[in-house]
């Protein structure tokens, strides 16, 4: 137990392992003000150079918001969905992490940085955190321009980090802005006030509902406007034409000035303050090894002015929240195994020396999860507590045994030295070496088929099995040898007492 202490302190951590679900969403996020035409122009290249790799059986690529009213993306998002091909159909030697190293480095794109993350795990990550990469840090405060200047401080620190893939921060005041400046004293020459020139360009621009139509159940609104052509560049839009009330109309560029201004392209709010997204991707490092490290960069080269603060969110999250339930589970599930092995034996005594296979068992599967490489995580989390559960299953047998052998030498009053004990105790444990083999051996057989299993969700059931394969290991060890030990230890003063 000494020399696994050090081995489980250096296993890293993370949330949930990364569900395989065959293929990968690829998110790069440039900043806001990207055309059309270059944004479609840019995807086709992502698209490309992505559909080269052998791996991959196709791709399809969006930039921006999709036609519906549940997509919030702005122009600069792309969503590229990569489908791969079966796994036996994979160059030699390849494997996932390497596979997402190499497109990595193909697309790298000037002002696009990358986040490679699962299709329905983002959604999943969005939804609850509203964070589209696995950590996520939001800097929270009361200005946009304060807010925006520490993202990108941020942002350049995190690039010296080991593990960062990327990080980018929004840029909260890079929006384009069209502002139509009314000149007041031009227009009260036409008998026109601000409210009427004001009225007109958002009817004229921006359209106006002047009706519905009414098919079977179906309602459509229509909307009047000046058609595409006519509005969609600033020096078309000073030949808008505005009706004053002598019945003469003169172009809007006479009485009003246009002019193009930054602003936010949107706004956020995190409890009460102001908030801007630093989205970080993560490779080649447990999750939470690689945030406190992070944090411990950012808070030695990054000074917070006063009424600012961070929050670091995303898949991180999920993974304190998760941490501090474990460290409720892990007793309490310890605790009621003690209860009903207390209730089972009616003895403190026996209870203990049962309780003692857990941690022994808990050696192998640790030793098992470093040598795999596997970090901490809630899915090997749920496989040490079932193999708890299995180790006291196990030990308890042993100790009926192991019992009934001494019983029955105290009633044929043939327990009288040491020697008798040692007897007593051999008789027992070897009646138990065949069923305790038989046990294990099922167990380790059963579950060993998972451990070369691939596909979706393979992933998961190895760092649920991985536990219960190198814990049966050792806690056989344990209930062959130590627990026979301890037995005799605890039985030899009552045999002392009897005699």
């Amino acid at each position: 137990m000494g020399l696994t202490i050090p081995v489980f302190a250096r296993l890293g951590a993370e949330f949930m392992p990364p569900l395989n679900e065959g293929t990968i969403l690829y998110m790069p996020t440039t900043v806001p003000g990207l055309s059309i035409p270059e944004g479609t122009k840019v995807l086709q290249v992502q698209d490309r150079l992505l559909k080269e790799f052998p791996e991959v059986e196709r791709v399809f690529g969006k930039m921006g918001k999709a036609t519906t009213a549940t997509d919030p993306a702005f122009t600069g998002m792309a969503e590229i969905t990569v489908t791969f091909k079966p796994e036996s159909q994979w160059r030699a030697g390849m494997t996932w992490d390497r596979l997402l190293d190499e497109m990595d480095a193909r697309l790298r794109i000037p002002g696009f940085p990358n986040i490679w993350w699962m299709p329905i795990q983002t959604r999943t990550e969005m939804i609850t955190t509203g964070v589209r990469s696995p950590v996520g840090i939001k800097v929270l405060g009361p200005d946009l321009n304060k807010i925006e200047a520490i993202g990108k401080a941020i942002e350049s620190v995190l690039a010296s980090v080991p593990g960062t893939r990327s990080a980018f921060a929004e840029r909260l005041n890079e929006g384009y802005y069209l502002d139509l400046i009314v000149n007041r004293r031009e227009a009260a020459r036409y008998g026109l006030t601000v409210g009427d020139v004001q009225t007109l360009i958002t009817s004229a621009i921006g359209g106006e509902n002047v009706t519905t139509t009414v098919e079977g159940r179906e309602r459509y609104p229509v909307n009047v406007r000046y058609k595409r052509e006519l509005r969609d560049d600033p020096e078309r839009l000073k030949r808008v034409l505005i009706p004053t009330a002598t019945g003469a109309q003169i172009p809007l560029g006479q009485i009003a000035e246009i002019v193009v201004t930054k602003g936010p392209p949107s706004i956020s709010d995190e409890g009460g303050s102001l908030a801007g997204l630093i989205s970080v991707s993560v490779s080649g490092r447990d999750l939470r090894g690689y945030v406190e490290e992070a944090k411990r960069v950012v808070s030695q080269r990054i000074t917070l002015p006063p009424g600012y603060s961070l929050l670091w969110t995303g898949q991180y999250e999920h993974l304190v929240r998760a941490e501090e339930r474990m460290k409720l589970v892990v007793p309490v599930t310890l605790g009621l195994i003690l209860l009903l092995l207390y209730l089972n034996f009616r003895s403190l005594a026996k209870s203990l020396i049962v309780l003692l296979s857990v941690p022994f068992a808990v050696i192998g599967a640790i030793w098992f999860l470093h040598l795999l490489g596997y970090n901490l995580s809630v899915a090997v989390w749920v496989g040490i507590i079932a193999l708890a559960g299995v180790a006291a299953e196990t030990g308890v047998i042993m100790l009926v045994y192991l019992d009934e052998a001494f019983e029955r030498r105290v009633r044929e009053d043939l327990m009288r030295t040491r020697q008798d004990l040692y007897e007593a105790i051999l008789e027992g444990a070897a009646q138990r070496v065949r069923p305790v083999m038989m046990t294990v051996s099922a167990i380790i057989g059963g579950l060993l088929p998972i451990m070369w299993t691939t596909g979706t969700g393979a992933d998961v059931m190895k760092r649920i099995a991985a536990p219960m394969i190198g814990g049966m290991v050792t806690a056989t060890v344990l209930t062959l040898l130590v627990i026979p030990v301890l037995y005799a230890l605890w039985r030899w003063r009552e045999v002392k007492r009897l005699t």
